[in-house]
């Protein structure tokens, strides 16, 4: 099925990609709508460079939604979390900034919420503002059982967020765990004596299908898929849905698909909508109706250190991550 939906995919999105340029050229098919008709309001001016869409209202195809999730109520008693795996074997794709600040809008609806940085780029840790060269004790010696989880916890500048940071040593890690009897469950161990102080555990996993991740995906509930709203990103969508079919099997039967969450999405490209309608033909029930939109806000926010609701939670991005939260936390 998965090598199907790939071809499906492929095929599609291929198509979208050289009749994109063509289209553009035309103003009158430029300033088409997600369902082929005239543009009108909102959208066409998101169309004409004239404002974005609103990213709490787009929904998927790039159709206003009006359709909203409650606010979660505030939890009397807190844990045992709930582990959610942010993976795509692609990078550049948005796991990282997704991580950040969906748990940032989580602990503001009351969440107490853990933050681990599982790639060895350490893009997570040094998107909070950790100095990860200066790191004594990191991910890379909890999983070599040096050193236990709350021992290498550190409190970030979001209140009800903490972190398990990392740095380039856990690229060692694959390496040192390769000949480890139940080297899928490492990190479930490691976690398992703090899952009961957090509601939520995201997992920032890095852009490969490794040792690693099948650790995040063995230890988690629920996984993620960002997927930016472009061809390339497109095409792997359907491989790691398969993997993941593959650990529900043999590993973690207990592994649910969360979603696929469009990023980087650009209403006024016809390629972005293009590539938004096949994946919301193919996985009608996975999709999720938040879309995360491009902005030039991102990037400041990781020189400030902190998740952009804390850094501009007026911005249509914050409302975004938010929505996203209230869309996760009702599921």
């Amino acid at each position: 099925m998965a090598a199907s939906q790939e071809s499906a995919l492929s095929t599609n999105a291929a198509t979208s990609e050289v009749d994109a340029p063509v289209q553009a050229s035309s103003i009158a098919q430029t300033e088409l709508g997600h369902d082929g008709s005239q543009a009108t309001g909102p959208e066409l001016k998101a169309l004409r460079g004239e404002g974005i869409i609103d990213p709490a209202d787009i929904g998927p195809s790039g159709a206003r939604s009006k359709r909203d999730f409650p606010v979660p109520p505030p939890l009397g008693v807190h844990g045992p979390a709930r582990v959610i795996s942010v993976c795509n074997q692609k990078g550049g794709v948005g796991k990282t900034t997704t991580t950040i600040n969906l748990g940032a809008a989580m602990a503001k609806y009351g969440r107490r919420v853990l933050l681990v940085d599982l790639d060895p780029q350490g893009a997570l840790s040094v998107g909070l503002g950790v100095p990860i060269h200066d790191l004594k004790v990191t991910g890379f010696e909890v999983l070599m059982g040096s050193a236990t989880a709350s021992e290498a916890l550190l409190k970030t500048q979001v209140p009800g967020v903490d972190l398990l940071p990392s740095n380039i040593e856990l690229s060692a890690a694959e390496l040192y765990l390769v000949n480890e009897v139940g080297r899928e469950y490492v990190l479930s161990r490691a976690l398992a004596p703090i899952a009961a102080d957090y509601d939520v555990i995201l997992i920032d996993c890095q852009p490969s299908l490794g040792l690693l991740t099948l650790n995040a995906l063995a230890a988690s509930k629920g996984v993620l898929i960002p997927l930016e709203c472009e061809y390339f990103a497109l095409r792997g969508v359907a491989l790691l849905i398969q993997t993941i079919q593959k650990v529900q099997e043999r590993i973690n039967p207990e592994l649910q698909m969360s979603g696929i969450l469009p990023t980087m999405y650009d209403a006024r490209t016809v390629h972005a909508r293009e590539v938004l309608n096949r994946v919301e033909e193919t996985f009608p029930d996975k999709l999720f109706e938040t879309v995360i939109t491009r902005t030039v806000k991102f990037p400041e926010t990781t020189v400030a250190g902190l998740p952009i609701t804390e850094y501009a939670p007026n911005s249509g991005a914050a409302q975004a991550y938010q929505r996203l939260a209230r869309e996760v936390l009702a599921k």
